[in-house]
């Protein structure tokens, strides 16, 4: 057989039994792992080689062999050109590579490019998944206006091409919001339409954004068995992973830290392989949790300042939050004020609701009430102003936007002219510079922080 040929059987064949996950009958994972792996190599192996050898070998013998070689593989998919059509059909195993070895930045530019190669080649069925994955990447770094939009850009994309996806992001974002009631019933839904299609990575995906919701509202135990059940499914890339993170803090938080032991072991074995600073801070933020305390401080303060030099607001504002807590449990209350205020201050800018509110009360348990907050203009825009009044800033014509959005020219001059009075601007210009003011706000408060 051609090797294009078997490689391209190789990755349809990892990517279905990626998504059926738990549900798989036959051909499991680590079956066509196995495979691919007993495939002759390729003499001069390309970014695909490397990315298939990457991914079969993390499944079948373990992250410290396989992530060397998904390293090279992304870094030729990152820096190099690569042709429309396999990008397309694989590329999104790239980005769940990146995300498993804590590469942001890869990542980054892996979800970008392919949404720009969807755009192009007018790829509908391609692209809701790839907005819900780029939106992903905007929660991590607080910008959840800007996921939101692409939450409505992925949802208006569904309904025009009537599609049957089921989409991860909206859940996703509800959790991060800590909506609870938003949550709950996107959860239930959700889980029931991943069971009836046989999704297993849908159903990890759902345990591991219900850990993240309960783990803000403060319900520890419900966040530990939710994480456990993510957690049954160790194969799956990146949300079973993503949810040991999750496990620890709720076991160490609802007194069973025995339970977090393996997880521990497991989160150590990806971010010592991956050796990034996202990485090696989850590691030190999640090792602090199950320390003793003459050992935990040197582990929080790691987590900061690995996280300080990244864009992984989310996780620096839960270091700090975390940190916080044990610092109040320490009686050091001066110290523990600080930490929790920055954190309250993050928590409310990103608009995560439910951790807000929990570095709110832990703050007021240190003796200090949090301040009020002054909320800004842009926060009064709805996630679909926020969205087109940033392509507007940026030169983009109302047709141009219109079809981008699937909407008529006249919404999205609709919108526009809600934007401009809510900011108060008058031309597109004025748009743009008002919108450049509030991110360099922004980038400073959290510089300050």
């Amino acid at each position: 057989m051609d090797a294009g040929r078997a490689r391209e059987i190789y990755f349809d064949a990892l990517s279905a039994a990626l998504f059926a996950g738990r549900f798989a009958k036959s051909g499991s994972v680590v079956d066509a792992a196995k495979a691919a792996r007993s495939a002759s190599p390729s003499s001069r192996p390309g970014a695909w080689d490397l990315l298939l050898d990457g991914l079969t070998a993390v499944i079948t013998e373990g992250p410290s062999v396989g992530v060397p070689t998904l390293k090279r593989a992304l870094s030729v998919l990152r820096d190099e050109p690569v042709g429309a059509v396999e990008p397309l059909s694989w590329l999104w195993l790239a980005d769940r590579a990146a995300g498993f070895i804590w590469d942001y930045d890869t990542w980054d530019a892996l979800t970008s490019r392919q949404i720009q190669l969807a755009r192009d080649a007018g790829a509908l069925t391609v692209l809701p998944m790839t907005l819900s994955t780029r939106s992903v990447l905007h929660l991590l770094a607080g910008e959840l206006s800007v996921a939101a939009s692409m939450v409505e850009e992925v949802e208006a994309i569904i309904g025009a091409t009537e599609s049957r996806t089921v989409t991860y992001a909206p859940l996703t974002l509800a959790a991060f919001r800590g909506r609870e009631a938003e949550a709950a019933r996107l959860i239930q839904g959700r889980a029931n339409d991943f069971i009836a299609r046989g999704e297993g990575m849908g159903l990890t995906h759902t345990h591991w954004a219900t850990a993240a919701l309960c783990n803000g509202l403060a319900r520890y135990e419900d966040a530990l068995a939710a994480a456990e059940r993510a957690y049954e499914d160790p194969r799956e890339l990146s949300f079973s992973t993503w949810a040991t993170v999750e496990l620890i803090e709720a076991a160490s938080r609802s007194g069973k830290p025995e339970r977090a032991a393996n997880a521990l072991d497991a989160l150590a074995e990806t971010t010592q392989a991956a050796g990034t600073d996202w990485g090696l801070a989850v590691e030190a933020r999640s090792r602090a949790l199950l320390s003793p305390d003459d050992r935990a401080e040197v582990f929080y303060r790691e987590a900061i300042d690995r996280l300080q030099h990244t864009r992984l607001r989310v996780d620096l504002a839960r270091a700090h939050l975390v940190y916080g807590e044990w610092l109040r449990r320490e009686r050091r209350r001066l110290d523990a004020r600080e930490q929790l205020g920055v954190a309250y201050d993050l928590f409310t800018d990103f608009g995560m609701e439910a951790f807000a509110e929990r570095a709110r009360i832990e703050l007021r348990a240190t003796g200090q009430h949090a301040r009020k907050r002054n909320v800004e203009t842009r926060d009064d825009l709805t996630a679909q102003e926020a969205f087109i009044s940033r392509l507007a800033a940026q030169g983009a014509t109302n047709q141009e936007i219109a079809a981008q959005l699937f909407i008529s020219p006249r919404t999205v001059e609709y919108h526009l002219r809600k934007t401009f009075r809510k900011l108060d601007v008058k031309s597109r210009t004025q748009l743009a510079h008002r919108l450049q003011q509030q991110d360099v706000r922004g980038e400073a408060a959290i510089r300050q922080s």
